[in-house]
């Protein structure tokens, strides 16, 4: 039965490589799929600027996805690679090893079938040392490419490209914060103004006695109606002139 004994090491050695393609392939849709569904809630903050509690729904909605994709994708494998839990039966793996091998087919399934069979013969034991004699040049572990794994490293390529895009843009400082409010949640956030002033005038001295113009215009997607300038807690309405805000301080001019 040494024949037979070897049969049952080459395919243990064929289980863990099987596992090990499947945690290589897990890991990489781990990496894909999180980055896709991690990028999809941020830029939900990054658009909607939610509340504490928007935002803390994100991050357990978040965190659960990323949990179970871990354990389904990572995790699974790794139990079965390191034995914590029973894999695939060797009537399973001589399945798989059959389909990859033309002149194994169904000689290994069968293998099985007459090693759990009741009965004890001669006849019995002498058949499975000879069938398990034939099958022993066959390398098993060939049955598994790890290279089958890699290829889903292509699908890392489409979160590459979303980042790469969000860096193009200039947006990417502004879309990691919405990605540090998610995980503050609880910390008051109030979103940007949309459009910030931009002063034209900018003389560093007056003189008290000549008259002063400030002229300030906007830069954003939105522009004011109105824009008021606060002198000695007094506010003075600005003329608006095609986009440019305007204000003439008169002599004597006063420290505002």
């Amino acid at each position: 039965m040494d024949h037979f004994h070897n049969i049952l090491n080459k395919l243990e050695a064929f289980s863990r490589k099987y596992y090990t393609q499947l945690f290589i392939k897990g890991s990489l849709l781990f990496l894909a799929l999180g980055a896709i569904f991690t990028l999809c809630l941020v830029s939900l903050e990054y658009f909607l600027w939610l509340d504490k509690t928007g935002r803390l729904i994100l991050l357990i909605l978040g965190s659960l996805v990323l949990l179970y994709l871990f354990i389904w994708q990572v995790g699974r494998p790794l139990v079965y690679l390191f034995r914590l839990k029973k894999g695939i039966t060797h009537k399973e793996a001589s399945r798989i090893i059959g389909r990859h091998f033309p002149n194994v087919g169904d000689k290994l399934f069968n293998l099985f079938d007459l090693q759990e069979s009741k009965e004890t013969t001669e006849l019995l034991k002498a058949s499975i040392t000879q069938r398990s004699a034939q099958l022993a040049p066959i390398p098993f572990k060939k049955a598994v490419d790890l290279r089958e794994g890699l290829k889903y490293v292509k699908y890392l390529s489409v979160p590459a490209l979303l980042f790469l895009l969000i860096w193009v843009t200039g947006n990417f400082s502004d879309f990691m914060g919405s990605y540090k409010r998610v995980v503050n949640y609880d910390v008051a956030y109030e979103p940007p103004a949309p459009f910030s002033f931009v002063l034209l005038s900018n003389e560093e001295t007056v003189l008290e006695d000549k008259s002063y113009l400030i002229q300030v215009t906007t830069q954003g997607s939105v522009q004011p109606e109105d824009v008021v300038i606060v002198l000695n807690s007094e506010e003075y309405l600005l003329r608006n002139r095609d986009g440019v805000f305007e204000y003439t301080l008169t002599p004597p001019i006063k420290d505002a």
